[in-house]
């Protein structure tokens, strides 16, 4: 299929190119003269400002649904259903006045619910503008690289291997091939040559060349600006653990509740009575608050990692963080500073220095932006050797990793010459010359390599002739100054960090040297015949990969995974792409293509390992918080209807009421959205999906709970006439409750000692809002809520305390003390099975 054509109406409404020719059809001088631009000079800013008056910026006004209709969804769901039904049979019963509150309660839940997910999605909709697509652009003859939103007809452009089309663009100079799948749903590279038009949403497979832009925003064939960020929030790991935990939860504690349904009956309870509480009781194991807290918290910890210069693509990317447990860096821009440096030219038989440096510049291109070829133009432009010279460049054929070299034809004197430069085989072979010769250009190779240089050929040539090699130029990327710190920090965060590059050995392994990381190996011994059972051992015990093609990439991928690990990987490049989709956190660099970037879960906005140890903390950091959820959740489930359950069974009563518990299960949900911004102490090791360990001590320290809030009431029973006085007995259970859900949540959100840490003040002032509105309102009199003696409500906040920030404390300490204990001397733990997927 070729390409697209745009709609026979492709024209520039809103300004005098309205009348102008179809520019999608003209031939490029009227396209060009249609828009009124030079292809040398681009357009002024006067014009950039006069064009977006009439056009607009590049980009398409999303469509959003309206914020009624999201707010009346959250009236639709189990909870809600739970709440409506019990309105129905307070108005049923005649309790109006529970009809009213459990209303309001409905409503304020439903508000709060409702801002949160707006707040995050604002916080995700600024993530998104920042990752939006960026293009080179020419204007007043200078090259910049701007957002593509910015574009407006006319613009002069630069597109190459790896970028999206950022607007409707002919194409002037250059041959490129296209991915269209987005477009036609076919994967077959398009061959594009000058006059042809490129899509805005295609994606540039190979080569490099300049275009006009001709139509932007909605006039695109696209009909919309390409962007990278997918805001659909693919389904969390946890929330696989989660759900399972939760139908484990409504099946005990619809058993507890059908045994009470049952003894209620025979023992002549009125039916419409007891089934709000039931229901309450019931609904008490739905995760109400779960898709608030979960959206919060990744909203939340991807705007800190905006911060510190990480952006993410998916809002997933922060969890798969925290259980990463190998790093693959690429060495250059993220453990080397990028910044090329020629640092030697050794000329060869009648060549001079002068010679080698004008044609390693004639084959290379400044508008790509490439570390390389800037490197070799700031040598040129040093020596002064163009000054003198008159040639009229004719192609040029960018770096491909296929062929390790860029080619240029240039014109000199009424002469066409071919000049190129690249790798020292690929050159040497290209030049024709022997493998003895070969074998001794390597010894030179890695005499430079042993000092961190890195080596390329230079040579020239007639332009259907073979070659002459002119030289070899030496290039020197220095390691960042910080990162042998940052590579022991992951390391000692527990993540192994192996260093991939695509120079040869010697230079790879004085690189390595220098920042921890001395184990290099070249790739093709790990891809060696033979070496199939092993290749987990070569990869464990390697700290990276010389020698590496940006294919070779996605295969260490797969054999990291294959050997269990939860693997990241950087990229930059188009063939990248592939990899960083594999990987559990594929990370695009502060330099790559928007291919790579679109494949990615993270984008870093500066260069070096900073921003992924940054990455690392934060995404553990969350993990914390969920998981202090999920402890908090299944301990407080087991403690709410057990002992409801079981007090039944023993006084014959319900010693809470169905509005008593409902207003408790409203007024700890503050507390759990909360915990989205709670101070956390991230792991200094991946974490992991296997929290068996930690379920058993959740169910531990519930059974724990329901027998010590059992023996208080039993204290209340017989010691402050309960028994006698239902009201009473309602606020007592209340009381006990609300104050052990505050309490019971300040110990669990730590694993060690409660006081290790201070809760964030957002947290506290939910934990201390909560006690104070609860205690407050069974003074006021509400119905079935009668105030207790000022001492009564001491006293069972003291117990509350002694028993939560004490004695349960204590026991949850030394169970994940013991559990760790048995980890570390490989006994097994009590687990069940990590979800898959």
């Amino acid at each position: 299929m070729g390409t697209p054509t745009n709609r026979s109406d492709s024209r520039l409404p809103g300004s005098k190119l309205a009348n102008a020719p179809n520019i999608a059809t003209a031939s490029v001088p009227n396209t060009l003269a249609a828009l009124n631009v030079t292809p040398d000079a681009g357009l002024t800013h006067a014009q950039v400002d006069t064009r977006r008056t009439a056009h607009g910026y590049n980009e398409v006004t999303e469509k959003r649904g309206h914020p009624a209709l999201a707010f009346l969804r959250k009236f639709w769901g189990i909870s809600a259903w739970m709440l409506e039904l019990i309105m129905v049979l307070s108005a049923v019963l005649g309790n109006y006045t529970d009809l009213v509150v459990v209303g309001a309660l409905l409503i304020i839940n439903a508000v709060l619910s409702f801002a949160q997910e707006r707040r995050a999605a604002g916080v995700v909709e600024a993530l998104r503008k920042r990752l939006q697509v960026n293009a080179r652009v020419l204007r007043d003859s200078k090259w910049q690289v701007i957002p593509a939103r910015e574009l407006v007809p006319g613009d002069i452009v630069r597109v190459r291997a790896g970028d999206i089309i950022p607007a409707d663009v002919k194409l002037l100079l250059g041959t490129v091939s296209l991915d269209q799948s987005a477009l036609t749903g076919e994967s077959k590279e398009i061959p594009i040559e000058p006059g042809d038009v490129l899509p805005s949403g295609s994606i540039v497979r190979h080569g490099e060349g300049n275009g006009v832009v001709i139509l932007t925003g909605a006039q695109t064939y696209f009909g919309r600006t390409t962007e990278l960020v997918q805001e659909a929030r693919p389904k969390l790991h946890i929330e696989a653990v989660v759900a399972k935990i939760v139908r484990w939860l409504f099946v005990i504690v619809g058993v507890l509740l059908a045994m009470v349904l049952v003894l209620s009956l025979i023992r002549g309870t009125p039916l419409l009575e007891m089934i709000p509480l039931l229901l309450v009781l019931l609904m008490s194991a739905v995760p109400v608050a779960l898709p608030v807290m979960f959206t919060v918290s990744m909203a939340f910890g991807s705007k800190e990692l905006a911060r510190r210069g990480v952006l993410v693509t998916r809002l997933s990317a922060a969890e798969d963080a925290a259980t990463m447990d190998v790093l693959c860096v690429d060495k250059t821009g993220t453990i080397t500073m990028n910044q090329l440096a020629v640092t030697g030219v050794i000329p060869f038989e009648h060549a001079t220095e002068a010679d080698v440096l004008v044609a390693g510049a004639l084959a290379s291109q400044e508008s790509d932006q490439d570390p390389i070829d800037l490197a070799f133009l700031a040598a040129a432009k040093a020596q002064h050797v163009f000054d003198d010279l008159a040639v009229t460049p004719v192609s040029f054929a960018p770096f491909d990793a296929k062929t390790r070299r860029t080619e240029a034809i240039v014109e000199q004197s009424g002469q066409r010459l071919r000049v190129m430069k690249g790798a020292v085989r690929t050159v040497a072979k290209a030049c024709g010359l022997q493998p003895t010769e070969i074998v001794a250009l390597d010894a030179r190779v890695t005499a430079s390599a042993a000092k961190g240089y890195r080596t390329l050929a230079v040579a020239r040539g007639a332009e259907n002739g073979t070659p002459v090699l002119l030289g070899l130029v030496t290039l020197y990327d220095p390691p960042r100054p910080d990162a042998r710190q940052l590579i022991a920090t992951l390391q000692e965060m527990g993540v192994r960090v192996k260093m991939l590059t695509g120079d040869a050995l010697p230079v790879a392994l004085e690189i390595g040297m220098g920042v921890g990381l001395g184990r290099i190996q070249r790739i093709t011994d790990l891809k060696a015949p033979g070496t199939g059972t092993r290749d987990a051992d070569l990869l464990a015990d390697a700290d990276g990969f010389a020698e590496v093609y940006p294919e070779d990439k996605y295969f260490v991928v797969k054999q990291l995974q294959a050997a269990g690990h939860v693997t990241g990987m950087t990229g930059d490049g188009v063939n990248d792409a592939p990899a960083l989709r594999q990987a559990e956190v594929g990370i695009a660099v502060s330099t790559a293509t928007d291919v790579a970037k679109g494949a990615a879960s993270v984008v870093l906005t500066d260069a070096g390992l900073t921003n992924i140890v940054a990455l690392v903390e934060q995404g553990r950091t969350i993990y914390q918080r969920i998981l202090t959820w999920i402890i908090n959740k299944i301990s407080r489930t087991i403690l709410k209807a057990a002992f409801v359950a079981i007090a039944f069974i023993v006084t014959g009563k319900f010693v809470v009421s169905a509005f008593a518990m409902l207003l408790l299960v409203f007024l700890t949900d503050f507390a759990k959205i909360s915990l989205s911004t709670d101070n956390v102490k991230p792991s200094r090791n991946p974490e992991t999906w296997n929290i068996g360990g930690f379920i058993a001590v959740s169910v531990v320290l519930g059974v724990a709970m329901v027998a010590e809030t059992l023996f208080l009431l039993w204290i209340g029973w017989t010691k402050f006439d309960l028994a006698t006085n239902n009201d009473a007995l309602h606020t007592f259970s209340f009381l006990m409750l609300l104050y052990f859900a505050v309490f019971s949540v300040v110990s669990a959100r730590e694993r060690s000692w409660f006081w290790a840490t201070l809760p964030s003040k957002t947290f506290m002032a939910a934990l201390i809002a909560d006690a104070i509105t609860g205690t407050v309102l069974t003074f006021v009199g509400l119905k079935g809520l009668s105030p207790l003696p000022w001492w009564q409500t001491l006293a069972i906040f003291a117990y509350a305390v002694v028993s939560c920030l004490v004695l349960n404390d204590v026991l949850k300490v030394a169970m994940i003390r013991w559990r760790v204990t048995n980890a570390v001397a490989g006994k097994p733990v009590i687990a069940p099975a990590a979800p898959k997927g």
